[in-house]
């Protein structure tokens, strides 16, 4: 049996089953013995007889075969919890799963063994709730992993296991990616699809996976990816995500790119504006980009993003509503309690025509360059106690400075992928690169290029913690 589970990316580990050196079940078991013995609170549910019987039949030929998956909280598999991170349906049961995971299940190969932590409805991007606690940043024990998607970030970034499913409706997994030292993509808007039952408003979920690789992300896409007719704005299937990889370096040579860590609206700790720049060009001049310098600044539309989905968490409350108040977390009472006194048809008409002049923004932003950079946080991970970030190094910030690099590109469905590139304080550093819809290939590109160039640990130093 392993001692641990395996500390490299998910594509090595298939190779090493298919090699006969690592079997699925002994890998399950070093996972679920790793997730008990695991300090950082980041799984909140273990099926292991459902995840064994499944580990035992892998079929190691699929893409994923045989490979640990944690599922993200948030996600609906059919017979476990299904709690949106809230005491409020602590005990509801899922009574079936989603698309993306009975495609990387059936498809992918997949072994299924627990739900991963989330922040309650997804609705901060941090990562305590009432339900669960507080989850650990593996880096260091008491620092935030981020959120939605923060019990994947840390399971994976922390050596429990290689690969976990993540949402990111307004950077939750670009947040907790950067956070933890992986990649984190947020794909164009429909690329995987999120049905059954699909929730259409606001727009701006997207769906993915934490991993520690870009080949890795690369494979998930080609196995969830594509059209289903019960999320009827999911875009066509592409089945060449990981065999394109390196196939667009020539393609990449003379586009522009404007390095803009702050995106001109947030503020941002200057060691990792630092970091970012200097990242960036790293990375212009191995991908042959010309840096050009444009005035560029993201339309700050936080509260009209935060009202919106505070809507769709209305439908989801139903009756429960207000009664459930006091099982809520403080910031997610607060903001219905704040959505029921100013969210009218005046402010949604304010909302659609701010999101529409965004759209334009970026639009214009990109007929000027093919890439835009940034930081992926404006700090790196700060302690996980205080619920939400409120000063950046020594400057008081406000909540909505912690979502403003990632935000935007949930309210424009643009394609963005955050790619870890150093560390201050000893705690990683996550730059973003966003570009055109449906460029998503030229990201992978990029990202696959850095990794070559100046690769990452796969897992924080001590994992598996």
């Amino acid at each position: 049996m392993a001692d641990t589970p395996w500390l490299g990316d998910a594509c090595s580990l298939v190779e090493e089953f298919r090699a006969g050196r690592r079997s699925p079940t002994e890998e399950l078991e070093a996972t679920l013995a790793a997730v008990e013995a695991s300090g950082l609170n980041c799984v909140s549910f273990v099926d292991p007889e459902r995840a064994l019987a499944s580990a035992a039949a892998a079929d190691t030929s699929k893409p994923f075969g045989g490979v640990p998956f944690g599922i993200k909280e948030l996600s609906r598999y059919e017979g476990w919890p299904d709690t949106e991170a809230s005491l409020v349906f602590r005990d509801r049961i899922a009574g079936w799963t989603e698309t993306k995971l009975v495609r990387a299940e059936l498809d992918g190969g997949v072994v299924p063994f627990g739900l991963t932590t989330a922040s309650e409805f997804g609705g901060l991007n941090v990562s305590v709730t009432r339900l669960n606690g507080v989850t650990h940043n593996p880096w260091l024990q008491g620092c935030t992993a981020g959120g939605s998607s923060g019990g994947s970030a840390a399971a994976v970034a922390g050596g429990l296991c290689t690969i976990a499913s993540g949402g990111d409706g307004g950077g939750s997994i670009r947040i907790p990616a950067a956070f933890c030292g992986l990649p984190g993509m947020k794909g164009t808007a429909g690329r995987i699809p999120r049905g059954p039952h699909t929730s259409i408003h606001p727009m701006t979920v997207v769906t993915g996976v934490l991993a520690r690789s870009i080949r890795d992300i690369a494979r998930y896409y080609d196995v969830t990816c594509g059209y289903d007719s019960r999320d009827p704005y999911s875009l066509p299937r592409h089945d060449r995500w990981e065999a394109e990889l390196g196939t667009f370096r020539e393609a990449l040579r003379n586009k522009r790119v404007a390095i803009v860590a702050d995106l001109g609206n947030a503020v941002v700790r200057p060691e990792v504006a630092e970091l970012v720049q200097a990242a960036g060009e790293a990375l212009a001049a191995d991908a042959g980009l010309r840096i050009v310098d444009i005035d560029f600044s993201a339309p700050s539309l936080g509260l009209e993003w935060a009202m919106g989905n505070l809507a769709s968490l209305r439908s989801e409350l139903s009756a429960h509503w207000p009664d459930c108040e006091g099982e809520l977390t403080r910031e997610m009472a607060f903001g219905m309690r704040l959505a029921e006194g100013e969210y009218d048809l005046d402010m949604a008409a304010r909302a659609e025509a701010a999101r529409t002049r965004a759209n334009e923004t970026l639009a214009a932003a990109f007929d000027e360059v093919d890439f835009i950079i940034s930081a992926t946080n404006p700090d790196v991970a700060f302690p996980a106690e205080i619920g939400a970030n409120t000063r950046v190094g020594d400057q008081k910030v406000g909540l909505e400075n912690n979502g403003a690099l990632t935000i935007p590109y949930n309210i424009y469905g643009n394609p963005s992928l955050s790619i870890p590139v150093g560390t201050f304080a000893d705690l990683p550093v996550g730059m973003q690169v966003a570009t055109r819809h449906h460029d998503d290939a030229l990201l992978f590109e990029l990202g696959a290029i850095v990794q070559s160039e100046r690769p990452w640990a796969p897992t924080a130093p001590l994992a598996p913690c």
